[in-house]
Order: C-alpha cells, then sequence, then structure tokens
C-alpha cells in the first residue's frame, strides 16, 4: 500500500512538473510571435506615413497584426514615427510587446 501511494505521489509530481515545462514554453512562444507581430505592425504602418505603402498608418498596423494572429491595442503616430502596441494569446499565458519604427533618430 504505501508502494502505491509513492508511486501514486511520483506521478503527480511529474505531471505537475510537465504541465509546468509547457505552461513556460508556451509563454515564451507567445513572447517570441508577440515581438515579431509587433515589429512587423510597426513597419507596416510606419510605411504609410512616409508614403511607401498605401493606407491609414494604424489601419495598417492592425491588419498586419491580425494576419498574424496578433491584436493590435495601441498605435500612435509622431511626425514620421509609428509606435504600436499588440496582444498574442489569452489569459496568463498570452504576451504582449511594443515596437516602434520611422526614419532614424535626428532625421526626422
Amino acid at each position: 500500500m504505501a508502494g502505491s501511494a509513492a508511486a501514486l505521489g511520483a506521478l503527480a509530481v511529474a505531471a505537475a512538473a510537465a504541465v509546468g515545462v509547457g505552461a513556460v514554453g508556451a509563454a515564451s512562444v507567445h513572447s517570441a510571435r508577440a515581438a515579431g507581430a509587433a515589429d512587423a505592425a510597426a513597419l507596416a504602418a510606419a510605411d504609410a506615413v512616409t508614403g511607401a505603402a498605401i493606407g491609414v498608418p494604424c489601419d495598417r498596423a492592425a491588419e498586419v497584426a491580425a494576419s498574424v494572429g496578433a491584436e493590435l491595442i495601441a498605435c500612435a503616430v509622431v511626425e514620421m514615427t509609428a509606435t504600436v502596441r499588440v496582444r498574442v494569446g489569452g489569459g496568463l499565458l498570452g504576451a504582449e510587446a511594443r515596437a516602434r519604427a520611422g526614419p532614424p533618430s535626428g532625421r526626422e
């Protein structure tokens, strides 16, 4: 009987560790996806600001973010620089990222 309880306890610990590793892995993937989506969305908005692409800058950013499974939650354009914030996933495992794109500093 004691052996069964020990085996059951070891199994529970192993299962909890597997769930924890899976959660950390998922959070890492969401973080990387959010960073990539933010970069792409900021570049799309900056392209629209400069005329390299057609459209309203923040609308372009939202379209690009959505195309990679992210949600645009903030977008601002100041002069020729676009700053965006996106979210990927939901709940505790979701991730947010910010990015900025525009001409090099001092050349606006």
